[in-house]
């Protein structure tokens, strides 16, 4: 029996292009890339094997598996909570998470979702840390309560293979009656401070005028001068009729007082006459 050669040749092909087309398949299976910043966790036969990456390597196709983990930070929010404060004022507070994979095994082989789990401790953190403060060290304590939050949380993922870089309250929402009660307060303590401004301004200003006084009884020259300046003053304006005493001083200092009033009316008797 004779076997034509062109007719094995077109049966090999199609084995051929079937046994290139399977090693391509697992080929394709079998090489894995990973970037930078990500880790490979590697099972085989659902045992550990070890990290890989970054990088190529290679898996043995139906025996081998991996988890990808991403090692940069993720940033978790959390919703906000309905929490009571230490003095009984319900308040609504919200936060951010911010965490890192630093073991990739653990965080696989050690807890079944990372990160859902940072998220559900760090809501009953969040409330059991803001419900034994008061309100006015929530308002005005922030970086203290985030640093707390962010020890506690980090203590608890550290045997997960994962780091607690920072926590941060991001809003803290009140009542309207409370709103409207601190706003009183704070008014009322804008008031306090302008009283005591001004009676600081009252105690300074009594201090000045008896050292002044002091001054004036042991020269009472002096107090001439003062009403002699005064004089000049009220005489720059215009329209205006001066009473003087006539105990104000000697026949001299009147004197003075009528030439530097006169001086000081003349150039307005002058600029009328030159109107009219």
């Amino acid at each position: 029996m004779v076997v034509d050669g062109d007719f094995i040749g077109f049966q090999v092909l199609p084995f051929l292009a079937f046994v290139a087309l399977i090693i391509v398949t697992l080929l394709a299976m079998s090489i894995r890339v990973i970037r930078e910043y990500e880790r490979a966790v590697v099972f085989r036969l659902g045992r550990l094997l070890g990290v890989k990456g970054p990088g190529l390597f290679f898996l043995i196709p139906f025996i081998d598996s991996m988890v990808k983990v991403d090692l940069r930070i993720v940033t978790v929010d959390v919703p906000e909570q309905k929490i009571i404060t230490k003095d009984n004022v319900t308040v609504g507070v919200d936060a951010v998470i911010y965490y890192k994979v630093f073991d990739p095994e653990k965080a696989i082989t050690k807890i079944e979702n990372y990160h859902y789990a940072v998220l559900m401790y760090g809501q009953t953190t969040l409330r059991d840390v803001v419900g034994q403060v008061e309100l006015d060290d929530l308002l005005t304590k922030r970086e203290e309560i985030n640093k707390r939050l962010q020890e506690i949380l980090d203590q608890v993922t550290d045997p997960w293979g994962i780091k607690v870089t920072a926590v941060t309250l991001k809003e803290v929402k009140l009542p309207e009656g409370m709103l409207r009660a601190m706003a009183k307060q704070a008014e009322a303590e804008r008031w306090r401070r302008a009283r005591i401004i001004e009676a600081e301004g009252e105690r300074q200003a009594a201090a000045i005028m008896a050292e002044a006084a002091m001054i004036y009884e042991k020269h009472p020259i002096a107090v001439r001068l003062r009403e002699l300046q005064t004089l000049i003053e009220i005489a720059r304006e215009k329209n205006m009729v001066i009473v003087t005493p006539t105990m104000l001083g000697s026949n001299e200092m009147m004197g003075m007082i009528a030439g530097m009033l006169r001086a000081q009316a003349q150039p307005r008797v002058e600029e009328q006459v030159r109107e009219g």
